[in-house]
């Protein structure tokens, strides 16, 4: 058996894998995306870490009086920006793992 396939090496190769695989998730952590809607009146900026750092509301929105609107708008905001990390993030570990698929790697 050549050197190259030893278990020694496997474990060093996947110990690699996962110290990359971390230092992206962190990286990630630290990027933003993000999500609108009502052709843009409300817009929802979203990290890596799936959290909601910043949440704008058009003036008019407020305004408009119809609560119910303005719940479906920033629902819909918030959402379309976690999916937006969550596919960034997707992107980023299938760069790091040649598209194999890992457990909660997404």
């Amino acid at each position: 058996m050549s050197k190259g396939f030893g278990f020694g090496n496997l474990m060093e190769q996947a110990q690699q894998l996962q110290e990359k695989l971390a230092q992206a998730q962190e990286d990630a952590g630290r990027r933003t995306v993000e999500g609108s809607a009502g052709g843009g009146m409300v817009k929802a900026t979203v990290n890596g870490r799936l959290e909601v750092l910043e949440l704008h509301i058009d003036q008019s929105i407020l305004e408009g009086g119809d609560p119910q609107m303005m719940t479906d708008l920033v629902i819909a905001a918030v959402n379309q920006g976690i999916r937006a990390a969550q596919q960034q993030m997707a992107e980023e570990m299938g760069k790091l793992t040649g598209g194999l698929k890992l457990p909660g790697m997404g």
